[in-house]
């Protein structure tokens, strides 16, 4: 397996390490060559893995492009997160306390780097954190409090390593990249009741409050105890044995903690949190579905150095997209020179990478709704009265907001909508999802995999009806009831 290492700078890592080579951050990112490699682990080093710099897009793309990414986006969120930390603070409580017992001191900070400490006497705990938060460096910040609690772990960026430590770390990377295997710990699992979360104030949910009652009474017809809680049960998610997200998704949103958290003690999840990470962001799924040869309109990753080949590229109008836009919210037309500098302006002050599309206009768009990689309902959504989208939030009137809507019997669904639409969504996983399709001259060009679909009461459920929320229902049983069998079996 080819070995990459990836920095901000090259300045960054100068050590040169046998069957290992070493590439800038915008190289990996934009160079087509890398977009190619079937085969590669990538070690990233960028110094920060803020949320859609520079340091995240490198391990977002690497997964679409199926590499495997250390430290992976899924990583990048747990060292965010409080939750997690303390779930791995219970797993390894005992080794914590054996190797922190010598201490004098009420706090105390825990480098590693590639799993390493310059102290031997930390290895096991080093390990132990290691395995659970792969990345190449860390910082574990422990306080005292009656006994030794993980505060926090987090990154260190590469050039905030003591010069001190400098020999220790190209020591510990020799003996890291030597490796052949890389594996972690998985976190515990237990198990069962379904919690529904959703969001009363929100003005455009993914499921109006028909559709809500529907899914309450086909898990309780299930044998569920079934309850709908909100942002303000976090806590609460222990108690139960799954978790079904009828919120919009986002990562930096309680949604995606919320998933992440399910996961982590042991809940079945619909949306699960790789289905988020990898839905949301269109960056990963225009890298995705290029690399499997799913048609999408001509599509271009901009960034500060080629946003002056879009025009030229796409032609205009084109359309530019944020790269976690939902429910046609952070998609604009530009349809000219003026406007088209002006959005690139704003949007790429706020990410590294955006989309641009070719405009390609039709009367409607098809919905693809797919679970567990089956067919499980088709819709046309049609764009809304004077606009070129679905959704016009800009809408003078209520009913001139959303278009209208058409389910279609899967027998008058297009093969190769169909066809298109499961080959896409069956790239991101095995869950819950709504494939949007543009159908231009007999062929279907994928616009964006949805991992949180519409499914409204009157639109969607038009020809299953109630089957339709049992489907799904049943699909969450099956998937606790598979669990159990594992663990009775462990």
């Amino acid at each position: 397996m080819r070995k990459i290492v990836v920095v901000d700078h090259s300045k960054d890592w100068d050590e040169a390490i046998e069957d290992t080579e070493v590439v800038d951050a915008q190289t990996y990112l934009t160079d087509t060559s890398y977009t190619d490699i079937r085969n590669a682990r990538v070690f990233n080093l960028c110094r920060s893995y803020r949320y859609q710099s520079a340091g995240y897009y490198v391990s977002l793309l690497a997964e679409a492009r199926g590499h495997k990414a250390i430290p992976s986006v899924t990583t990048m969120q747990d060292l965010k997160s409080p939750t997690i930390v303390r779930a791995i603070t219970v797993e390894i409580e005992e080794l914590i306390q054996k190797s922190l017992a010598g201490l004098k001191s009420k706090s105390f900070t825990l480098s590693m780097y590639f799993g390493q400490n310059v102290a031997a006497k930390y290895e096991k705990l080093c390990k132990a954190l290691h395995d659970h938060f792969q990345s190449p460096l860390l910082r574990a910040q422990f306080v005292y409090k009656d006994s030794w609690v993980l505060q926090s772990i987090s990154a260190i960026p590469i050039n905030e390593v003591p010069a001190a430590h400098h020999r220790y770390l190209k020591q510990f990377a020799k003996s890291y990249f030597a490796r052949h295997r890389f594996t972690g710990a998985r976190l515990s699992r237990k198990t069962y009741d379904l919690a529904i979360l959703v969001d009363p104030q929100e003005k455009a949910p993914p499921s109006n409050q028909k559709a809500i009652q529907h899914f309450v009474e086909a898990a309780e017809s299930l044998g569920f105890y079934t309850e709908l809680i909100t942002k303000d049960d976090y806590r609460r998610l222990g108690e139960f044995d799954a978790l079904f997200i009828r919120e919009t998704t986002a990562v930096n949103h309680h949604t995606y903690r919320f998933a992440r958290k399910a996961f982590a003690d042991g809940l079945i999840v619909i949306d699960d949190p790789a289905s988020i990470l990898r839905c949301t962001n269109k960056v990963y799924l225009a890298e995705l579905l290029t690399k499997a040869k799913v048609r999408i309109p001509k599509t271009m990753i901009i960034h500060k150095d080629n946003r002056d080949m879009v025009e030229a590229e796409l032609g205009l109008p084109c359309v530019l997209k944020k790269p976690d836009s939902s429910f046609s919210q952070g998609v604009v037309k530009a349809k000219d020179q003026e406007s088209l500098i002006k959005e690139l302006d704003e949007m790429l002050a706020d990410s590294e990478l955006i989309i641009g599309q070719e405009y390609t206009p039709t009367d409607f768009d098809w919905r693809i709704g797919v679970l567990d990689k089956q067919p499980l309902y088709a819709c046309k959504y049609y764009m809304a009265k004077g606009h070129w989208q679905i959704y016009n939030w800009n809408g003078k009137k209520k009913q001139d907001e959303e278009g209208a809507d058409e389910i279609v019997p899967f027998e008058q669904v297009p093969f190769h909508v169909l066809h298109t639409a499961l080959k896409a969504a069956n790239l991101i996983g095995d869950g819950l999802y709504g494939v949007d399709l543009k159908e231009i001259d007999g062929k279907a060009y994928v616009i964006e995999v949805n991992d949180n679909p519409s499914i409204d009461a009157g639109c969607e459920d038009k020809i299953l009806k109630k089957e339709l929320y049992i489907s799904i229902i049943k699909s969450i049983k099956k998937r606790i009831d598979h669990l159990k069998n594992i663990q009775s079996n462990d």
